[in-house]
């Protein structure tokens, strides 16, 4: 008996050793996948993917891909209208399974150390988004019984709904912050929205380790946050001088001694236009009592910028290059989405970033007392 296991011991040894490490290979099997129906593997870097291999789905639904690579890099399975991330490394015998018709696109995957770490962050976001498509449902079920309350249903599930979307962003940045030396903690901590989670995803880059640093996609990231720096909370705010409304140039220490709130915008951006009634209701509680608002637009139609800041009474102080994001202060201060603000101690410091709705009246409201 002992030698029979010690034989089959030593086959398994045998078997490893002989593994290809010169190559991965991904075999799947898809659920109502159509027989004969392509699917597609792609090559993702630095936010591009390019197409490497197609073939077709088998009578089971079953495909299969082998090809090399330098390192742990990104792959996306395609098949139809849906896309499925990988993460291999050659010597990896990566398997994934998934349902086609699941619209949540939950799939399965094993075979490598990144593949099964990324199946570990897919088992946790997955029970997440499964608790929200049910809060979601029961909103649809709701409001087509009492379309008239559909206000009232809202106010009622969204708390519950809510608290999930923060569970999943806990946990998903639980792993991330676990997982510093892997491709898959790297990609959770993109899963976050970098408007909510700037401060946590900067602090990630620091940590990264080991071979990762020498992923291409890991490296662009890790010097984007590096040059976020100079916009994070404690920092001297970038100083700048831009045209202001009338053409009179406008500068950061026209503000020194005021708090002040520099908010980008643009006159077409419907997200920026529906904030703007809070920032008009924060200025008028504040404006007496050391604070200001310098609003940056982000406009190349100088008509409908002031025909915007005509229309939402904005009464403050308005400057703007006319450039979209091509702008040299929208460069400096990492704008890449509107609405973004600012706010800026009588020094000059950025002591807050990006506070909307009731979070700006209670920052205010607890800073200018």
């Amino acid at each position: 008996m002992k030698r029979l296991v010690y034989v089959l011991i030593m086959i398994s040894v045998a078997f490893a050793s002989c593994k290809d490490k010169s190559k991965f290979v991904i075999s799947g099997e898809f659920k109502n996948a159509e027989p004969k129906s392509k699917v597609y593997l792609y090559a993702v870097q630095q936010n591009n993917q390019s197409p490497l291999d197609s073939t077709v789905f088998s009578e089971k639904g079953e495909f299969k891909f082998s090809h090399s690579t330098e390192g742990v890099e990104f792959f996306k399975i395609a098949a139809g209208h849906s896309e499925y991330v990988i993460i291999a490394e050659n010597g990896d015998g990566v398997k994934i399974s998934a349902d086609l018709t699941d619209k949540m696109l939950t799939y399965n995957i094993s075979g490598g150390k990144e593949a099964d770490k990324l199946q570990e962050l897919n088992t946790s976001k997955n029970a997440y988004l499964g608790r929200m498509a049910a809060i979601q449902a029961q909103f649809d079920e709701a409001v087509s019984k009492q379309p008239d309350q559909r206000e009232t249903i809202m106010q009622q599930i969204a708390p519950k709904y809510n608290a999930e979307l923060a569970g999943l962003n806990a946990a998903v940045l639980k792993f991330a912050n676990e997982n510093t030396e892997s491709l898959a903690g790297f990609y959770a901590i993109n899963m976050l929205n970098p408007a909510e989670y700037e401060k946590e995803m900067v602090a990630f880059a620091g940590k990264i380790s080991g071979d990762l640093k020498k992923n291409k996609t890991v490296t662009e990231f890790v010097d984007k946050m590096a040059s976020l720096q100079t916009v994070q909370v404690g920092h001297p705010a970038p100083d700048f001088t831009v045209p202001g409304l009338n053409g009179q140039s406008v500068k950061r220490d026209d503000f020194k001694g005021k708090y002040v709130l520099i908010d980008f915008w643009a006159s077409w951006c419907a997200p920026c236009r529906q904030e703007n009634p809070n920032v008009v209701k924060a200025y008028n509680a504040y404006k007496d009592k050391n604070f200001t608002i310098l609003g940056v637009s982000l406009d190349k139609d100088a008509t409908a910028w002031k025909k915007a800041i005509a229309e939402d009474q904005l009464t403050w102080n308005h400057a703007g290059e006319l450039k979209d994001f091509e702008g040299d202060m929208v460069r400096k201060y990492h704008i890449e989405a509107i609405p973004s603000n600012f706010l800026l101690d009588p020094n000059g410091m950025i002591v807050a970033k990006n506070l909307r709705g009731e979070d700006l009246e209670a920052f205010l409201s607890k800073t200018l007392r």
